[in-house]
């Protein structure tokens, strides 16, 4: 009997350790710690100047972390501001009329033109009785004939200009200079806006993560500028079996163990996706190997906000009236 004591001790080993696994309930939801992490992409490819800023710094909503170079924006804006004001111009004048020393030089025209006619119909006239008697042959009267319709041609443009004039402008000449005169304001702003974003600044409260590129670099388009961890706290992703799905909703509270960290801190689950994703490697462990998972997020208390993003961490949630 006592030979087979040990044997004994042995087989019950596991079924001890089983019942305690079953008391202790449901297995943690495993996962990371992670930032509301936020990039600034470069609106334009222009050299940076100046660095305002290190890594790790906390920054303030509308702080200035770096700044491009804005020669040739600033040069494109002083362009577009001369083709504003020309534009400008171009409407007050429609839009007030002709001046009246611009009225009467045209009236002297008219009456210049008008008299020149008169001259020229006057001597085709006599041109037609001389033609007549036989003293000029027909060349000479075809010419007096031409210089006379002409005369009256150029008197009758003198006229339609100056009738132009006291008329004012028409309404589509108004309309189209007014699109003008606003398509140039438009390109004004845009270049005043770009010239702004020259000037980098943190669009939210954060503390800045990566600085990927150095002074005197130049970024192409579209480059992240600067990551910035966003929030006053980070928050965990963990990744709940099927098992666990139905009994937690949004709102439950948790607590959440930080590996290589003593104190848990209090959270609450902000979010719980509807549909399931794979399992990351991480969180495989028994049956839960084959299945799939649902992502939630838990978000923590402010006092995890020294915490850095990546560490594994372990949380348990209930319901969300009983903490």
């Amino acid at each position: 009997m006592t030979l087979r004591l040990p044997h004994l001790a042995v087989s019950v080993a596991p079924l001890f350790l089983v019942v305690a696994c079953g008391q202790s309930g449901s297995p943690p939801l495993l996962g990371t710690l992670e930032w509301d992490r936020i990039g600034v992409a470069a609106e334009l490819s222009e050299p940076i100047t100046r660095i305002a800023v290190a890594e790790g710094d906390q920054v303030a909503t509308g702080a200035v972390i770096l700044e491009l170079d804005a020669r040739r924006t600033q040069a494109q804006l002083e362009s577009a501001r001369a083709q504003r004001e020309q534009a400008a111009a171009a409407f007050a004048k429609l839009s007030h009329g002709a001046r009246p020393e611009a009225i009467e030089a045209l009236r002297a025209e008219l009456h210049a033109a008008q008299a020149e006619a008169d001259n020229a119909r006057r001597n085709q006239q006599r041109s037609a009785q001389l033609f007549k008697d036989g003293v000029i042959n027909r060349a000479e009267f075809d010419r007096s004939e031409a210089s006379a319709r002409g005369a009256e041609a150029q008197a009758r443009a003198a006229q339609a200009r100056l009738d132009e004039l006291l008329h004012g402008s028409r309404a589509e000449d108004l309309d189209q200079a007014a699109a003008v005169l606003a398509a140039a304001e438009a390109e004004q702003r845009l270049l005043e806006l770009r010239l702004e974003r020259l000037s980098v600044k943190a669009p939210r409260d954060g503390r800045v993560d990566a600085l990927p590129f150095k002074l005197g670099d130049q970024p192409p388009l579209g480059a992240t500028l600067v990551s910035l961890l966003a929030g006053d706290a980070p928050y965990a992703r963990v990744y709940v079996p099927a098992s666990q799905r139905a009994r937690l909703a949004v709102g439950a509270h948790c607590t959440v163990k930080v590996e290589g960290v003593a104190d848990t801190y209090a959270g609450t689950l902000r979010s719980l996706r509807s549909d399931p994703a794979f399992t990351p490697y991480y969180a495989l462990s028994g049956d839960d190997a084959s299945r799939l998972a649902y992502r939630a997020e838990i978000a923590l208390d402010s006092q995890a906000h020294e915490l850095p993003a990546g560490l594994p961490v372990q949380a348990r949630c209930g319901s969300p009236d009983a903490p």
